[in-house]
């Protein structure tokens, strides 16, 4: 007696919709895949059997399954479903999900029957399991198949899936042409949960996109704390307003910048200042996964199709992501070159206005950049504006001197100040107030030696001494007079030579003040790199900065970029003086450059500067008038005869002697005036060349 066979899988029927019982019935006869579905003795699927209506087979004995009859039968299950649900429609969630999509992105009847049976064939297992029986298809056979199962022409279906078509261009559903693939593969879907949201959710076809394109948070920044690209923006607001009021097709702008420099609060900003919804498209999936650059591209083709007809602006943060995900080792292009011709077109067409923002265009394909209408740097803000950022986020965590203080920064960027206020506020409680300050302060110094950068100094290195005067400088010019020109030609290019501490960078910073504007010092180490190229680099952006800010630039040590280019034993050391020599004439604010060796500068440098002051030891009237002032703060009563004798008798005496002195004495203390005469004496006598003074030490 033969044995009843075992089902393979479980032959419970499953409910499904009408119309994916006649796409099911498609698949098996028209299509063929019944040639695998009913084996010799059993069907692969006794699930799809059971829904079928083919049940009585599937506990049948083995010699009584009968291939043929099972085949005649299927054929006509078969044609009564092609006569009874022919015109069935997709359920009703997923109907009027992709009713709204049409009339928002204009699909016409074949492009929403193919975006239905896509997303089915994603939600339905046994739908997908079924077409998995035709194998794996090529491109052509996808559109073969699709044509028979939505009773479509091939050239119909071939059009609504084209690159051209609004299926591809909205990003809805594309085909993926490489190779050969199942037909579930073969149409890709907006992204992986599309599917399930179109299919479940009755809601508004913007929140389709969600996990895509989402709609970005209210601005934290002001246009006023963008006043240090003001020249930019002049141009960047009116163009955008005018963009949108018009349609104007094709604007495309691109910001770039360090990261925290604030792009992404400007492009938040500029929606507020132009009443427009922003709409970001998104790095990172819903489990926090990065979105790798042809899934953005998507979203983004997406996001214009379906917010065309809003005032609406986009931000495609990242652009690295598109534009330099390739390998140059390995050979490996980027996902804006592989769709070149199609990015570009799309950079020519797009319908909505968008922002792109990038943390470096190193790399960017020029190609690329050039179909950009504007493309601009946004840096770190000046000083002033850094001050106003960090009072508008901390206005009660710091005090004004503190403020002041932590704006010398020069990397300090918006992000990290309100990411770091906002730190501190929600633990303000358990810090105290005596403590936020200093808890703001830390998390600001971390984060930036974390990107590279020096941390917040402790103490105001642009501070000029209590006791300063100009009359303490021993020049070949008349310093005063030289401060009251620039004051009022606001221009000027010096150089200042001589001894260390004889007050060069003291005089700059006392000069910004009587101009007062701020100052920038920049020193060799500040402007040094190992690589080659990056020197050039630093200059340029110091100038660049300095303009920016108003601000006085001073360029200590300026000897390692200005040696005379007739020494040079390498390409590198003659660029470096051009780009110093170029930057120098075409800086219009008050450029000053120190430097201890005069000997062996660029005889070129020397005549772009309009003045050269020699700066020397003190005179022996200036040393007793300085010394005189400093004791004043210090002792009670006047230096005797004798100790004015030996102050005199130092030749190399310097303004920055006497700073160092009074350095000593916050932690030892000087008890007198000849005390005070003997620290004076050891600075002078540990300098190169100093003799030993002549007579009574004391």
């Amino acid at each position: 007696m033969a044995t009843r066979r075992r089902p393979r899988n479980s032959h419970m029927p499953l409910e499904i919709a009408p119309i994916v019982h006649l796409w099911l019935l498609r698949l098996l006869v028209p299509l063929g895949a019944q040639r695998d579905f009913i084996a010799p003795i059993c069907f692969s699927s006794d699930t799809l059997a059971e829904t079928l209506g083919l049940g009585d087979w599937i506990c049948a004995e083995l010699h009584d399954f009968e291939p043929k009859l099972v085949r005649a039968q299927l054929l006509k299950l078969y044609q009564v479903g092609e006569q009874k649900f022919h015109d069935a429609p997709t359920p009703d969630c997923l109907s009027r999900n992709v009713a709204r999509l049409a009339k928002l992105v204009g699909l016409s009847d074949p492009d929403r029957r193919i975006l239905e049976f896509a997303v089915m064939i994603q939600s339905e297992p046994l739908l997908d399991e079924t077409a998995d029986l035709l194998g794996q298809l090529s491109s052509v056979k996808a559109f073969h198949a699709l044509s028979v199962l939505l009773d479509l022409p091939e050239s119909v279906v071939r059009e609504s899936l084209s690159a051209q078509g609004i299926l591809a261009r909205s990003g809805l559903v594309s085909v993926c042409r490489a190779g050969t693939s199942t037909l579930r593969g073969k149409l890709d879907l907006l992204s992986e949960d599309f599917a399930d949201y179109i299919f479940t959710s009755d809601t508004d076809p913007v929140s389709l996109l969600r996990d895509t394109v989402a709609l970005a948070s209210p601005a934290q920044l002001r246009i006023t704390d963008y006043a240090h690209i003001e020249p930019s923006l002049a141009i960047l607001r009116p163009y955008l307003k005018h963009s949108i009021a018009t349609g104007r097709e094709g604007v495309n702008v691109l910001l770039h910048g360090n990261p925290g420099t604030g792009k992404s609060q400007l492009a938040k900003v500029l929606a507020q200042e132009l009443d427009c919804q922003l709409f970001e498209v998104a790095s990172e999936d819903k489990s926090g996964d990065p979105v790798n650059g042809e899934q953005r591209l998507r979203s983004f083709r997406a996001a214009q199709s379906f917010f065309t007809q809003r005032r609406a602006l986009i931000l495609f943060d990242e652009v690295e992501d598109v534009f330099n995900d390739g390998g140059a080792f390995f050979g490996r292009r980027s996902t804006a070159q592989t769709r070149k011709a199609w990015l570009n077109r799309m950079l020519e067409e797009n319908a909505v206005p968008t922002l792109w923002l990038a943390n470096s265009i190193q790399g960017l394909d020029p190609a690329f950049i050039r179909r950009f209408d504007i493309v601009f740097e946004l840096p770190v803000p000046p000083k002033k504006q850094r001050e106003r950022i960090i009072l508008d986020a901390c206005s009660d965590l710091l005090d004004a001197p503190t403020v002041a203080r932590i704006a010398e920064s020069e990397s300090l960027a918006p992000a990290v100040v309100t990411r770091a206020a906002s730190v501190v506020r929600s633990i303000r409680g358990e810090l105290g107030e005596n403590n936020a300050a200093a808890a703001f302060e830390l998390l600001i110094g971390n984060t930036l030696q974390a990107q590279g950068h020096e941390p917040v100094r402790k103490n105001d290195s642009n501070r000029l001494p209590a006791i300063y005067d100009p009359l303490f400088i021993h020049a070949d010019s008349d310093l005063a007079q030289v401060a009251v020109g620039l004051v009022q030609s606001k221009s000027g290019r010096l150089c200042l030579y001589g001894p260390p501490g004889t007050g060069k960078t003291a005089y700059g910073r006392w000069l910004a003040e009587q101009m007062g504007v701020p100052l920038m010092v920049k020193r060799a180490s500040d402007l040094m790199s190992k690589w080659v190229g990056k020197n050039e680099k630093n200059i340029a952006r110091a100038f660049k900065q300095a303009e920016q800010d108003g601000a006085l630039l001073l360029i200590d040590e300026v000897d390692s970029f200005l040696q005379d280019r007739r020494n040079a034993q390498r390409g590198w050391e003659v660029t470096l003086v051009n780009e110093m020599l170029t930057q120098m004439e075409s800086f219009s604010g008050v450029f000053i450059a120190s430097t201890n060796l005069m000997d062996g500068l660029d005889q070129a440098a020397l005549r772009r500067f309009d003045l050269k002051v020699k700066f020397d030891f003190l005179k022996p009237e200036q040393a007793c008038e300085l010394f005189r002032r400093h004791c004043l703060s210090l002792f009670v009563g006047t230096a005797q005869p004798a100790q004015l004798i030996r102050l005199r008798r130092l030749q190399k005496l310097t303004p920055g002697d006497f700073a160092a002195v009074m350095r000593q004495n916050r932690f030892r203390p000087i008890p007198s005036f000849a005390e005070m005469v003997s620290a004076l004496e050891a600075e002078c006598a540990v300098k190169e060349g100093s003799k030993p003074t002549i007579g009574f030490v004391h």
